[in-house]
């Protein structure tokens, strides 16, 4: 036999199968272009001269981890459709003579093609959007970047790797399939799965419990401690009462359509519900793919856009002042602090503003009612979702601080409640029962309680020896793990950013030279391209992924109504021939495409309604309590989405007609 016999065959099977091929193979170029991108932006040297280049190489690590994880399973999951596709070829080669081992060399040689085309193309792309990425994050850092392209042997290398054992892996499962199928089982396997399946209502009660305790899970979620530990417990419930409603729900919703007759008993009705009960074992899968794949992209998209619409204010919440210095709370340190930083600013010709100066002690305990227990051996100690915070200062500072003249009996406080509403008239913590006067809307501004996940309380007591008595109290409770009585000094600086820079690195060394201990110094603009790193890498690794979900999203919609497509087209061949009209076929096919296709959209919006709930109280932990900006950001990828997605279902909608209508 000819050798290069397999090699053309296998060429000429892609060319003739090119409707389901060309969509594989570029996927599988864009997959390695941006994989390799990932990590070559990873491993770029061009980061180190950026601020905030440490927690931008960690996003995009985290990146590659990530896509390499999603090729692996996105590019085995389109390629089973090739396979599906391909059996009853395979199947008439056995059956013309062709020996399973010959079958195996021309899989080989497809797959060889395929791998060198993706490879090659894929490289190629990669490099050329290299630069192009590499720009748009230094755009979020206003650095400068050198022209010319960069090429990195290392993200090569890593993408010949992982993409060479994909091919490798799927041409042995293509093969695995081959061998334990026998010729006649290869011919009829598109056959396979057209008996009609039966009302599952176990499985469909089952998905709805699943989906219901997920649901609750985020409604009713209140700390962001309980949120980060339980999000991924409600999306694995949420992921497989979707697999089970779609696969058993489906099918008991469909037959149970079936049995209603004044609906059934109509043509374009009739067509599409009897088409698809019996296939939609064979669909669920990918229908629910598609509808948690969508979830992920809203979730994505809204979240980190959201993240980065958001930082300027989010960042003000971090550091309320330009220039923040934290120390002990003793009469010494207090005024070390002040004589330092007014010589500093005198010495520079700078002028500070909107000064905050006020003592105050933290502590951590759990809320029961109006009570917050800090007892450590107490039976509350593991209900993570009643942890919270407790910020005590006294009358004098915040009425100055704030600009206010509130009075106080005794046992009366005010109160203010950052993340959650406070409902009781009382507030008890050790030996105090305390009578809430006023529940206020605004606090002093304290960085670090900004940061805490836990939910904080702010009370204002009053007079110094309360808040002395306090942070005595807690003191006994928590022994080494007391928290200290800190004095908060903070103050805004009308300057440059290179002279405020300079100002607080000053302070700092002259603060360690006059020997003060147990100090930390806070600058807002120091901090604030860690903040653009981390909040620029969420989102550039948000819409990378995304660009990746919906390219998996758009092949599995294809690839689903092509394969539907073909099987559909004996059935409404025999529908034609008995008197059905091409107008009336479309106009079934559309009742059948819409039911289908629009099903997973609207359960993902469902899905993103009921967690944005707990996706705010993780988003809290970054501090981001701007709720209607998260509310704008989540409807407006919505409305884009539902239009991508549209658009998609006018490209499939007509390949699927294309199919089924020839003669």
């Amino acid at each position: 036999m000819n050798k290069l016999f397999y090699p053309r065959l296998a060429i000429t099977n892609i060319k003739k199968n090119s409707k389901t091929y060309f969509p594989f193979l570029l996927t599988c170029i864009v997959t390695i272009a941006l994989f390799y991108d990932i990590c070559s932006l990873a491993g770029n040297s061009g980061l180190d001269s950026m601020p905030g280049s440490a927690e931008m190489r960690m996003m995009l690590m985290l990146g590659t981890y990530v896509v390499g994880f999603f090729a692996i399973i996105f590019l085995f999951y389109t390629n089973s459709f090739l396979m599906k596709r391909r059996k009853k070829e395979f199947g008439l080669f056995t059956i013309l003579g062709m020996e399973k081992r010959h079958v195996a060399f021309i899989i080989a040689y497809e797959t060889l093609i395929t791998a060198l085309i993706s490879l090659v193309f894929g490289f190629l792309i990669g490099i050329s959007l290299d630069k192009l990425l590499f720009m748009a994050i230094g755009k979020m850092f206003d650095a400068d970047i050198t022209l010319g392209f960069y090429i990195s042997s290392s993200a090569m290398k890593s993408s010949l790797v992982l993409f060479g054992l994909i091919f490798l892996f799927m041409y042995l499962n293509s093969i695995r399939q081959i061998k334990l199928a026998n010729p006649i089982e290869l011919l009829h396997s598109t056959e396979y799965g057209e008996k009609e399946p039966k009302s599952k209502w176990i499985m469909t009660i089952l998905g709805i419990v699943c989906l219901l305790i997920g649901y609750y899970i985020s409604l009713t979620t209140q700390n962001p401690i309980t949120a980060m530990i339980l999000f991924f417990c409600a999306v694995i419930l949420v992921i497989i009462g979707t697999y089970l409603l779609f696969t058993a729900g489906s099918v008991t919703l469909l037959k149970a359509l079936k049995k209603n007759k004044r609906y059934f008993y109509q043509p374009t009705h009739f067509i599409s519900v009897s088409g698809m009960v019996y296939r939609m074992k064979q669909n669920a899968a990918g229908l629910a793919n598609i509808c948690v794949l969508s979830t992920m992209v809203l979730v994505m998209i809204s979240t980190t856009f959201c993240l980065w619409i958001g930082i300027d204010d989010l960042i003000k919440q971090r550091y309320p002042r330009e220039v923040i210095a934290y120390t002990h709370a003793n009469e010494e340190d207090i005024q070390t602090i002040r004589k330092v930083s007014n010589q500093l600013l005198k010495e520079k010709g700078l002028e500070k503003e909107n000064v905050l100066d006020y003592r105050y002690v933290e502590f951590s305990g759990y809320q029961q009612g109006q009570f917050i227990k800090t007892d450590r051996n107490n039976t509350y100690a593991n209900m993570t979702n009643d942890i919270c915070t407790v910020l005590v200062t006294d009358l004098e500072d915040f009425n100055r601080n704030m600009n206010t003249h509130y009075t106080l009996d005794d046992n009366e406080i005010l109160l203010y409640a950052n993340r959650t509403v406070f409902e009781y008239d009382e507030f008890e913590v050790f030996d105090y029962k305390f009578k809430i006067k006023e529940q206020v809307e605004e606090f002093m501004g304290n960085g670090n309680s900004a940061a805490n996940v836990a939910s904080g309380y702010f009370i204002v007591v009053k007079d110094e020896a309360i808040v002395n008595d306090i942070y005595r109290l807690q003191k006994e409770v928590y022994g080494d793990y007391a928290s200290n009585l800190y004095n908060y000094y903070g103050f805004d600086i009308d300057a440059s950013d290179t002279a405020i820079e300079d100002y607080s690195h000053t302070l700092v060394k002259k603060l360690g030279n006059v020997g003060l201990e147990g100090y930390d110094v806070e600058c807002r603009t120091i901090s604030y391209a860690g903040f653009i790193a981390l909040y620029g890498g969420f989102l550039f690794i948000g819409i990378f992924l995304s660009i990746l979900f919906i390219m998996a999203t758009i092949l599995i919609i294809y690839y689903k109504q092509i394969t539907e497509g073909y099987e559909d087209k004996e059935r409404f061949e025999i529908m034609q021939k008995v008197g059905m009209d091409h107008k009336l076929v479309k106009k079934s096919i559309n009742s059948q495409v819409l039911t289908v296709f629009f099903l997973p959209l609207v359960t993902a919006v469902i899905h993103l309604a009921f967690a944005f709930p707990i996706v705010s109280k993780l988003l809290s932990m970054l501090m981001l309590s701007d709720i209607e900006l998260f509310i704008y950001c989540t409807v407006g990828c919505i409305g884009v989405f539902t239009i991508v997605y549209i658009l998609i279902y006018s490209i499939t909608a007509k390949s699927y007609y294309s199919i089924v209508k020839r003669d």
